[in-house]
C-alpha cells in the first residue's frame, strides 16, 4: 500500500492481514456485529471515535462562544439536520442516529468502522436509514447516499479487507453533503475519485494521488481541518520533514516561504504569503472537471405542482452533458455554475453562525455565517470563498430562523410529502423545543464555504494582473491600498506634476541647448 493510503487490492498494508483473523472470518448480520469483532482487538477505537466531532456533530468553538456542529445550525441547503434525522443521519459514522435531542448512540458497537475502513469500494449506506448499510432482503427501491440503487453487502468479505481510508471512503458523504454531488462545498466532488493533475494536483490518479488523510491527519480519530475554526494562518509550518503535521494548512508542508528565494518574481511572491493565503491564487476556480455546484437555492417557490402533483425542471445542462434540476416541487428553484470565479474575502478562521436563537432582520440579506477578518489584524488573509445565495424560511413574528421538516414519508406534517410549510415548521421547532409564532415568511440569505481544494497546477495560478487591476477580482475588497487597483486623488495629482515637471525641464534644457548652439556659431 502506498504511503498515502490509495491503494484499491483490499489489504491494510501494515503488519496484520484482516482476512487471517478467526474473529472476522464469520458470517456477520449487521454492521454493530462487526464492530464488535474490530473492538475485540482494537479496543480503544471505539472511545475515540465516540470522543470526534465525526460521531459528535458538535463542535464547541471557544473563540466565539457558539456551540456549532451539524446537530446545532441552520444552513442555506436543506436547512437542518433535527427533525429530518434517518435521512441527514444516512451519512453519521455510525449506526442508528434517529433524536438529535438525545444525542448519538451510547452503545460503541454502534460506530461505523467499515464506512472509513472498507478497502474493496463497495460498501455504503442507505440513504434514509440513518446510516444503516444495505443488507439481504433490499427494497428495489432503496438507494445509497450518492443516489446510486442500493445492493446487498457482503459484510463478512469488507471485514476482511480493512486498510487505511481512501478518497472514496471520504468522498462518499462529504463529496454529496445537501442533496447530491458537489451541491455544498463546490470544491468537494465525485470528480476528486480520480481527479486528474489539471483538477486537483495532490490527487491527481497519475501523480501524488493523496487520499484525504495526507493532509487532514489524525490522532486517535481526532482529524485536523474544520471549518467552524480553519486555521487561517500558520506561521509556524515549515515545510521540512519531521515538522508538526498536526494541523490541515499549506504552510504545514510547503512552509511560509514556498516560491523560489533566486528571483524577484518568488520574492515578491513570498512577501505575499503574509497577506493571501495559498489558496488565493492557487485555486483560481472551483467546481472544475465537469461536476457543477449549486449557486442559489429559493424554498420560497417549492410546493408548485402541476395537476394536483409535484414536478421537475431541469435547465441547466452540466458539462459531462448531464441534465442538472433547476426546480423541483419539494425543494424549490436553483442555479448552478462550474468553473466559478470565488468570492474574496478577508478572514481570520472564525465564523459566527446566525442560529435559531438569534433576531435577524428580514428586510435585510441575513448572512447563515458571517466571516471575520480585517486588514488591520495580522492574523487575517484574503480567502478565497465559496458564496451560496438562499431564500428559506423565518419565522415573522419573532424575527428568528426557523427549524423545518422535510423529509418524513410516514408522516402528515413532512413538506416533501405534504407542501404545508406551516406544518413541516411547525413539527420541527417542536421537535427541537424552540418557540414559533405560527406566522413564516421567507429571507434572503448567504452562506459562505472556505475554498481549500481543487488546488490548479503552478501554471494556472492567478497573474498579478488578476487582481492587480481596476477591474480584478479584489475589485470590491475594501480597507486596504493595493497597487494597480488603487488611485489617489492627492496621489494622482503629485504624480502628474512630477510629470509635468519633468517634461517641462527636459523642454526647457532643449531650448537652452538650442539658444547656446546659435550663440555659439555667432
Amino acid at each position: 500500500m502506498a504511503a498515502d493510503g490509495q491503494d484499491h487490492d483490499g489489504k491494510s498494508g501494515g503488519t496484520a492481514d484482516h482476512a487471517k483473523f478467526e474473529e472476522l472470518n464469520k458470517t456477520f448480520a449487521s454492521g454493530p456485529d462487526v464492530t464488535r469483532a474490530c473492538l475485540s482487538c482494537h479496543n480503544k477505537a471505539g472511545d475515540q471515535v465516540m470522543h470526534s466531532i465525526h460521531w459528535k456533530w458538535e463542535f464547541q468553538n471557544e473563540k466565539t462562544g457558539q456551540t456549532l456542529g451539524k446537530s446545532h445550525v441552520i444552513n442555506a441547503f436543506c436547512g437542518n439536520v433535527a427533525a429530518n434525522e434517518p435521512r441527514c443521519t444516512s451519512c453519521h459514522v455510525g449506526y442508528g442516529w434517529t433524536d438529535m435531542a438525545a444525542g448519538p448512540p451510547k452503545d460503541e458497537t454502534k460506530v461505523d468502522c467499515l464506512v472509513c475502513h472498507d478497502r474493496t469500494g463497495t460498501y455504503t449506506k442507505i440513504a434514509t436509514a440513518a446510516g444503516m448499510p444495505p443488507l439481504d432482503p433490499v427494497s428495489p427501491k432503496a438507494q445509497t447516499i450518492t443516489g446510486a440503487p442500493a445492493k446487498a453487502l457482503d459484510l463478512g468479505k469488507i471485514a476482511r479487507s480493512v486498510g487505511l481510508p481512501g478518497r472514496e471512503n471520504c468522498g462518499q458523504c462529504h463529496f454529496y453533503g445537501g442533496g447530491g454531488d458537489n451541491v455544498k462545498h463546490g470544491d468537494l466532488s465525485s470528480v476528486l475519485f480520480e481527479p486528474t493533475k489539471a483538477v486537483d494536483v495532490h490527487m491527481d490518479k497519475d501523480g501524488l494521488n493523496f487520499a484525504c488523510s495526507k493532509c487532514h491527519v489524525s490522532t486517535e480519530h481526532q482529524w485536523a481541518g474544520s471549518r467552524y475554526d480553519v486555521k487561517a494562518i500558520d506561521t509556524v509550518g515549515t515545510g521540512k520533514p519531521g515538522a508538526r503535521r498536526d494541523v490541515a494548512t499549506c504552510e504545514s508542508c510547503h512552509g511560509s516561504s514556498p516560491h523560489p528565494i533566486g528571483t524577484v518574481a518568488g520574492i515578491k511572491l513570498n512577501n505575499h504569503t503574509g497577506r493571501v493565503a495559498c489558496q488565493t491564487c492557487h485555486i483560481p476556480s472551483f467546481a472544475r472537471g465537469g461536476v457543477a455546484t449549486k449557486t442559489k437555492w429559493d424554498w420560497s417557490t417549492a410546493g408548485k405542482l402541476k395537476e394536483g402533483a409535484p414536478y421537475h425542471e431541469e435547465d441547466f445542462t452540466q458539462s459531462d452533458g448531464s441534465h442538472l434540476h433547476t426546480y423541483l416541487s419539494t425543494k424549490g428553484g436553483f442555479e448552478w455554475g462550474e468553473n466559478v470565479t470565488p468570492y474574496y474575502a478577508w478572514f481570520d478562521g472564525q465564523v459566527r453562525y446566525t442560529l435559531s436563537d438569534a433576531t435577524i432582520d428580514p428586510t435585510k440579506t441575513v448572512e447563515i455565517n458571517r466571516i471575520k477578518g480585517s486588514p488591520d489584524d495580522p492574523n487575517s488573509r484574503i480567502w478565497p470563498f465559496k458564496r451560496m445565495e438562499g431564500r428559506q424560511a423565518y419565522d415573522a413574528k419573532l424575527n428568528h430562523l426557523v427549524y423545518n421538516h422535510v423529509f418524513g414519508p410516514d408522516t402528515d406534517s413532512a413538506f416533501w410529502t405534504n407542501f404545508d410549510w406551516d406544518k413541516a415548521i411547525k413539527a420541527a421547532m417542536e421537535h427541537v423545543g424552540v418557540d414559533y409564532s405560527g406566522e413564516y415568511g421567507f429571507v434572503d440569505t448567504l452562506m459562505y464555504w472556505p475554498i481549500t481544494h481543487m488546488v490548479a497546477p503552478k501554471d494556472d495560478a492567478l497573474a498579478c494582473a488578476e487582481c492587480h487591476a481596476r477591474d480584478g477580482r479584489l475589485a470590491s475588497l475594501a480597507g486596504f491600498y493595493m497597487p494597480g487597483r488603487d488611485h489617489f486623488s492627492w496621489l494622482d495629482i503629485i504624480g502628474y506634476l512630477a510629470i509635468a515637471g519633468a517634461l517641462g525641464g527636459v523642454i526647457l534644457h532643449s531650448l537652452a541647448r538650442v539658444m547656446m548652439r546659435g550663440r555659439t556659431k555667432h
